[in-house]
């Protein structure tokens, strides 16, 4: 049988999963940062991510990432691997971004789900994750650690969408719409560390 959302919530919450982790999360939320590693995560581990962001520290807004040519942007996004592929998409969506916004802050304050998924090399997962972690936005992030928690919890759903509202559907009824988007950070970065962690401590789950 299939726990409901806060449930599943509660049970994370009270394993104080993020006691270390800074506010939000992801590193330097809110920043154009997000935007770079939402894309540079794809297929990867994070670890991998880090060691390009690094290698970027000196180009991580969007007026200095867009100075980048394609053969540095490789170069230095190189251990993230399928960095070809990841430098053009950065580029052009860098490039769109500045277009369409002029700004960051105009970026975070007006962009659409429906705008980034227009947008070449994004799809639902990095979305969310722009929106959620790089603009404050209340929207849930579903990735294969949601996926595969969700399921030991009974809960499977075909699509991406069904997940998503899922949890977005049972957290509403708990908190009201100005906290929702600290919510939803904060139950998918408790997701992402309970099924990091879940391997060196098994008795976790078994607590439930």
């Amino acid at each position: 049988m299939c726990s409901d959302a806060f449930t599943i919530y509660t049970f994370l919450k009270e394993k104080n999963l993020l006691e270390d982790a800074p506010e939000f999360w992801w590193p330097n939320a809110g920043s154009f940062e997000v935007v770079i590693g939402a894309i540079l995560t794809q297929n990867t581990r994070w670890e991998n991510v880090e060691k390009s962001l690094y290698n970027l520290k000196n180009h991580l807004t969007l007026e200095t990432f867009i100075t980048l040519s394609e053969e540095q942007l490789k170069e230095k996004i190189q251990p993230s691997g399928f960095y070809n592929q990841k430098a053009s998409r950065l580029l052009a969506l860098t490039c769109n971004i500045k277009k369409e916004f002029k700004t960051f802050e105009n970026f975070q304050k007006n962009v659409t789900r429906e705008w980034l998924l227009a947008q070449k090399g994004i799809g639902q997962e990095s979305a969310d994750a722009i929106l959620c972690y790089g603009c404050w936005r209340a929207e849930m992030v579903v990735d294969t650690y949601t996926k595969r928690l969700l399921k030991r919890f009974g809960c499977e759903f075909p699509k991406y969408e069904e997940y998503k509202l899922f949890l977005e559907e049972g957290m509403k009824y708990h908190y009201e719409y100005e906290a929702l988007q600290r919510v939803y950070a904060e139950f998918h970065a408790m997701i992402v560390e309970f099924e990091s962690l879940k391997k060196t401590k098994k008795s976790l789950f078994k607590e439930r």
